[in-house]
């Protein structure tokens, strides 16, 4: 028996071992798919906000575009500034178009312009004529120069305005930030951030013109204007680890769930493989234990059989045998008992059958029952009750058979020349009895394990006392099947103290036979 429970310790250990390494691998899994969904999401979040800032400043400078070009418009269209002629030339069969300033500083040659998509015919402009040209110059040759960001004189005065257009220019940063927001929502990010902008320096093609700041974290700096030196504009975040936080929430929580289910399957399989290791000791410590109870009367009793039946034994002589198989076979019984006690005790579906029961009466009982035993072993039994009527429903037998067993726990260990006090009052409409020993008392960590099956206190090599852990264990299930509660205290030395708890009334008179 002993190899195969060794065998077995060695099974379990070996399997919470692996368990722990499959655990730990998948923690570990787990805490580097986060890491490297951290990445991702910085790295998702750098080429985002760049994105974002580069459409942001390229929209704000399209629209200075769109600005500049109404104001040319308009100063072509001033007849006070620029005079727009046109005349037919038939060898090229087309209308040649000239713009000059109305008032030129110094002799200057009219700008000649033919347009292919014009098919009029004109010696003369018309205000039809004006306008188109005016539309498709601006928007053809006059973009053009603003892509490239340059200023052609195409007339002293439309250059000067034109360069002066561009001097004026300043970077709105109100009109950015109301562009860069909207951008960055497009890309569901809504965070603090404020720009930097200044004056653009080329280094080489190596460097960017970010500025380093600690804990923050900054786009590439974005050149905007129309004339040198440029802006170098720049978004920087003051907490980006909080932004990469908040975009990763529901990943962190589904890891961080998955953590917490994973280490509580974990801790809960191993604690149920322990306690079935613990279970298996304590079970092969009562198999040992039962063996040797089983072969001492066993043992006694085939001897008395041969005696009486290979001697020639007086009457006398014959009836002190018996005597002494009927007392083993006694203790037989009393151990076949107590198992099946055990056994019944742990089925859920074991129906009470309840009755009115005297507590005083019944206790009264128990103590004249074990009167032999107490005296043997010189243990002074005292019933205090009072003059309260402690009356309740509940199962007699069953309920008779857990008190008793505290009692005989009582008797065993509290020693020679010990009082056992037994009391019982009524408390919050619920029956309480207390069974109390002055023994050497229970070591504050076998405690709450006493009122397991098969445990018994440790005592080291010394088993003076006989039992198989199933006392207790039977007492407490019979006072919970009666929706009661079972209890100790303790101290080394001082003794140990069981508090039953049983209600006056028992609420599930579905299960009942009351008399």
């Amino acid at each position: 028996m002993k190899p195969y429970f060794a065998l077995v310790k060695k099974r379990i250990n070996l399997v919470v071992f692996l368990m722990a390494i499959c655990t730990a691998f998948l923690l570990g899994l787990q805490l580097y798919w986060n890491y490297q969904a951290y990445q991702n999401s910085v790295k998702t979040f750098r080429s985002q906000t760049n994105d974002a800032l580069d459409k942001a400043v390229e929209q704000l400078t399209n629209i200075r575009k769109d600005e500049i070009l109404a104001d040319y418009k308009k100063w072509l269209a001033d007849t006070n500034l620029i005079v727009v002629a046109c005349k037919y030339n038939a060898e090229a069969k087309q209308t040649v178009f000239t713009i000059r300033d109305k008032y030129p500083i110094n002799k200057r040659r009219p700008f000649y312009l033919s347009i292919n998509d014009f098919k009029g015919k004109l010696n003369q402009i018309t205000p039809e004529a004006k306008i188109f040209f005016i539309d498709h110059f601006v928007k053809g040759t006059i973009r053009g120069n603003l892509e490239t960001k340059s200023a052609y004189y195409f007339t002293q005065s439309l250059g000067d305005k034109l360069v002066e257009a561009y001097d004026k220019d300043r970077l709105n940063l109100t009109r950015l930030d109301s562009i860069f927001k909207r951008e960055l929502l497009k890309r569901d990010i809504n965070s603090s951030y404020h720009f930097i902008a200044k004056k653009f320096i080329f280094k080489n093609f190596n460097e960017t013109n970010e500025p380093l700041k600690e804990n923050s974290f900054g786009t590439r700096a974005y050149n905007y204007g129309f004339k040198e030196p440029f802006k170098a504009i720049s978004a920087w975040f003051p907490d980006p680890n909080l932004i990469f936080l908040k975009k990763m929430k529901w990943v962190l929580l589904s890891s961080l769930i998955l953590i917490c289910i994973t280490i509580f399957c974990f801790t809960y399989t191993a604690k149920i493989i322990f306690k079935q290791k613990k279970l298996a000791e304590l079970k092969n410590d009562f198999v040992n234990n039962m063996t040797h109870e089983l072969k001492t009367p066993v043992a006694t009793i085939n001897i008395a059989a041969e005696a009486i039946q290979d001697f020639n034994l007086s009457k006398a002589s014959a009836d002190e045998y018996l005597e002494i198989i009927r007392y083993q076979a006694g203790n037989l019984t009393n151990l076949i008992d107590q198992i099946l006690k055990s056994v019944v005790s742990q089925q859920e579906d074991v129906a009470l059958n309840l009755s009115k029961v005297n507590i005083n009466q019944l206790i009264g009982s128990i103590i004249q029952e074990y009167k032999p035993q107490s005296q043997l072993a010189n243990v002074n039994i005292i019933y205090k009750s009072g003059d309260e009527d402690l009356t309740g429903m509940a199962d007699g037998n069953l309920l008779k058979n857990a008190i008793a067993n505290l009692v005989d726990n009582a008797i065993k260990y509290s020693g020679p020349d010990s009082l056992v006090n037994i009391s019982g009052h009524v408390e919050n409409s619920s029956i309480i009895i207390n069974v109390c020993d002055n023994g050497p008392g229970i070591p504050a960590q076998y405690q709450d394990k006493v009122f397991d099956r098969f445990f018994r206190v440790p005592s080291g090599d010394l088993h003076n006392v006989k039992g198989y852990g199933l006392g207790l264990s039977y007492a407490k299930s019979i006072i919970e099947k009666h929706k009661g509660s079972l209890s100790l205290t303790s101290k080394e030395g001082r003794g140990t103290e069981f508090i039953i708890s049983i209600p006056l009334i028992y609420n599930e008179t579905s299960q009942s036979s009351v008399t």
